[in-house]
């Protein structure tokens, strides 16, 4: 049986991983969301969905990878909102 994790904590993680998600595919999140390319409802809404997604551990196994990406994998449920930011809609 396995341990919940306490929302405060499962909110961080998921907060911490599409920031690296970001980072990792060329988009800063800090200068869009100073620029107005990015709000602050976006952001909640893109933790909320990745808070969601079934695949944390194979998203959080491939960020520490050292490989280019050029793009979020397919499952990643920010990855149109990441497009859109980085330019390649």
């Amino acid at each position: 049986m396995t341990t919940p994790v306490p929302q405060r904590e499962k909110m961080h993680r998921h907060t911490a991983l599409f920031d690296d998600m970001a980072h990792r595919v060329g988009v800063d999140l800090q200068d869009d969301a100073i620029s107005g390319a990015l709000t602050m409802d976006e952001i909640s809404h893109a933790v909320a969905r990745c808070c969601g997604c079934e695949a944390p551990e194979q998203c959080a196994g491939l960020l520490r990878q050292e490989v280019p990406m050029g793009r979020p994998p397919n499952y990643c449920r920010n990855g149109d909102l990441l497009m859109r930011l980085k330019g390649d809609t």
